[in-house]
Order: structure tokens, then sequence, then C-alpha cells
């Protein structure tokens, strides 16, 4: 059964600060002589070069890379209070590059630098408030810097604020706020806010439900190489929700977003092979994308993969590495691989018989409302097999059932009532 769109995940995304140090134009200088002529300057204490020769060094421009020579020049330009240097002071502290790594002081740099309206700074600052790295955690401050950065048009904090408005974090919560800051970091290209936009679209949270405007959004970001957008694009294929319904360019985005890992394209994909949908069908790669999600820890794919090993279909017959799977997943609260378990236990089947381990995981698929599992539990209680003979929860567990149109089950308690 193909897993359906995964709706959208709104949370701050920390982007990690980078230098923004250029080296400065040197026109028909050759490189040589223009570092010479920097460090010249620089150690007149003309503060433009002292930064312009940290980002050389930074950057291994005319000079061999080093970074504690960075640090040393991003300081003596920051001591002067030029703001980019102060950013860049901070980032290295970050990064512990050049200087021992400080949250304390990185987040001591930024505030400088943000305080004359750096928006790089203004932005990891918003973010070291949000996480409490180097500094108190606080969401109202985290918001205030990132609308000031945003406010300048900077992409990743318009997104961070809609998440800010969307959760309540820092700011009421409003979601036609959230919505319009998604949308300004969606124009400019930002891949997390195109695919919340679609998300939001999909859902109609804060905005008129339009299933062709969430595909728009999500293939915006698929197109960027976003996972979570591929994934979703995908399904859309599947369903046909907002374009037309065509399962081999579901595949297509499934394939994108499973090659980078994307769990639940692993799965899509898996069962695409072994449902022949939008390819051939193939039990072979069926097994394979199944592992790969299996390994990741997706419980239903974990549960497949079970039942591969159980049938032998795309991999050779191996009842214990079946119960291995199974156990896996029904462990992780899958009722198919609860029920599975329980019938493994049952017969036997890799592992040793035993009725009264069948009805535990019975028992546990049964609460989960799984059919099968219900009528199993249901018998296992009239004959009191694994467990104390009960008539009366038998039935129970049968009726249950044969509410749900269990053809078994209805014949079971025709037959009791004779």
């Amino acid at each position: 059964m193909k897993r359906i769109l995964l709706l959208g995940v709104f949370f701050p995304l920390f982007v990690e600060p980078v230098q923004a140090a250029k080296v400065a134009q040197t026109g028909h200088l050759s490189r040589g002589n223009a570092i010479i002529e920097l460090q010249e300057k620089a150690e007149t204490g003309d503060a433009d070069a002292q930064y312009a020769l940290g980002g050389a060094y930074y950057q291994g421009k005319g000079v061999q890379r080093d970074y504690e020579k960075a640090a040393f020049w991003y300081q003596k330009a920051a001591d002067q209070g030029k703001a980019e240097a102060q950013y860049d002071l901070g980032s290295a502290y970050y990064q512990g590059k050049g200087v021992p790594q400080g949250y304390e002081k990185a987040a001591l740099w930024w505030q400088k630098a943000a305080g004359q309206g750096n928006t790089a700074a203004q932005y990891v600052l918003g973010s070291a408030y949000y996480q409490g790295k180097g500094i108190p955690r606080d969401y109202e401050k985290a918001a205030l810097w990132w609308q000031k950065a945003a406010g300048q048009g900077d992409a990743a904090a318009q997104y961070d604020l809609g998440n800010a408005y969307y959760q309540g974090a820092g700011v009421p919560r409003d979601y036609a706020k959230a919505l319009s800051w998604y949308q300004k970091a969606a124009d400019q290209g930002h891949a997390a806010a195109q695919y919340d936009l679609g998300s939001a679209y999909y859902q109609g949270a804060g905005v008129p439900q339009g299933y062709e405007k969430a595909v728009f959004w999500w293939q915006k970001a698929a197109d960027q190489g976003y996972a979570a957008a591929q994934f979703n694009l995908g399904n859309a294929y599947y369903q046909g929700a907002g374009v037309p319904q065509d399962y081999a360019k579901a595949v297509f985005w499934y394939q994108k977003a499973a090659d980078q890992g994307y769990a639940d394209a692993q799965f899509n994909l898996g069962d695409a092979y072994h449902d022949e949908e939008g390819v051939p069908q193939d039990y072979a790669k069926a097994v394979f994308w199944y592992q790969k999600a299996a390994d990741q820890g997706d419980a239903a794919a974990q549960n497949n993969l079970g039942v591969a090993y159980a049938r032998g279909a795309g991999v050779p017959q191996d009842r214990a590495k079946a119960v291995f799977w199974y156990q896996k997943a029904a462990d992780q609260g899958d009722a198919n691989a609860q029920y599975a378990l329980g019938n493994a236990y049952y017969q036997g089947a890799g592992v040793p018989q035993s009725h009264e381990k069948a009805v535990f995981w019975w028992q546990k698929a049964a609460d989960q409302g799984f059919v099968a599992a219900e009528y199993n539990l249901g018998v296992a209680y009239l004959k009191g097999q694994g467990i104390a003979q009960d008539k009366g929860r038998g039935q129970f567990w049968l009726q249950k059932a044969a509410d749900k149109d269990d053809e078994a089950a209805k014949e079971a308690l025709q037959k009791l009532s004779h």
C-alpha cells in the first residue's frame, strides 16, 4: 500500500554561518602585488584592507589558506567596528576555524554585527537565540532578529520567521503571516519554503486548499533536489491530486527522493516494483528498496521485507529472516507485522512454536483493530490455545471481526448460536 502524502513539516532551519569575506578588486595588479598592497594597508590599520586580507587567507586567494591568519585579520577589522568582519569572526568561532570553537564568542560578535544592520548576522543571531546556542534560548528575540533580517530580504530569515508565526514561537500564532513570509522566501527560490507553501495549499492551512498550487510549489522545490518535495510530487502523480494520475511520473519522483535516502520514497518505490505500478513488476527490486527503507527503521518496509522472506519473493525463502523483520516492525507497533509474527509463532515457522506468544502478538494487532488478528484471537479464546479458555472473550473478538464484515468470524458466530 502506498504511503500517503507527507504534509508540511514546519520547523526553523538553522543555516550554518558562512564566511562573507571577498578579496578586494585588484584591477590590473597581479594577485601577488594585490596581496602585498593589502598587507601594507592592513598593517597601517585600514579596516577594509584588514577584512579583505582576512578573506584572502580564509579562501586561499593569492596566499596559502590559513584560517588562523584569517581570524587574526578579521579580529583587527572587527575591533574597528567593521560589521562584515564581526560577522565572519563570529562564524569562525562558531565553526572553530582558526580559533577555538566557542558559541558564546560567536554570538557576541554576531550581536555586534547585527546591531549595525548586518543581515547575515541578524539571521544567525536569531537562530542562535532559537536554539540556545551560545546564548540563552529566547524565542521572542529569535523572532525579533529574524524579522530584521527578513525585512532586508533574507530568504532564510523569511522562512524561519514564517515558521515562528506558524508555530506561535516568540510571536502570536498567525497562519496568514506565516504564509506571507513563506511566500516571500519561496519567491526567492528557498526550497524549504516552497515545500512548506505547497503543503499549506495541500492542507488548506492559512490559504484556500488547492492541489494544483500545492503541486506548483512542490515542483519548484523538487527541481532544486528537495527530497520531501520530490516524494510529495510523486504521491501527487500517484493519486492524481493536482495533476493527471500518472504512475510512471510518480515512480520518477520517488526514485529521485529514494536516491537521496528518503525512506518513505524508498518504501513507495518498493511498492511500485512489487505491485507493477509505473514500472515492470520486479520482486528483487522491490526487496532492494524495502531493504533500504527498513535499514532506516521504516516499520512498514520491515514488515514487507519479512513478507518477502516468508514467501521467497525476490529473495530466497528464509522464515527465520522473515521473523527477524516482522519482529523489528512489530516492536514499532506495526499491526501487519504483529499479526504475521503471531502466525509465525502459532505455526512454528522460523521460530519455535508457541501458542502463548502467538496470542500475545495477535492481541497487539487486535488492539489496533486488525481484523484477521481479532478473528484469530477470538478462536484462541474459544479453543483455549495459548490462553485460558473463555467463550465470552472469544465471542467478543469474533464479533469485533464480524462487525468489519469478516466472513469467517460471521460463520463462527453463527455456529456458536446453534
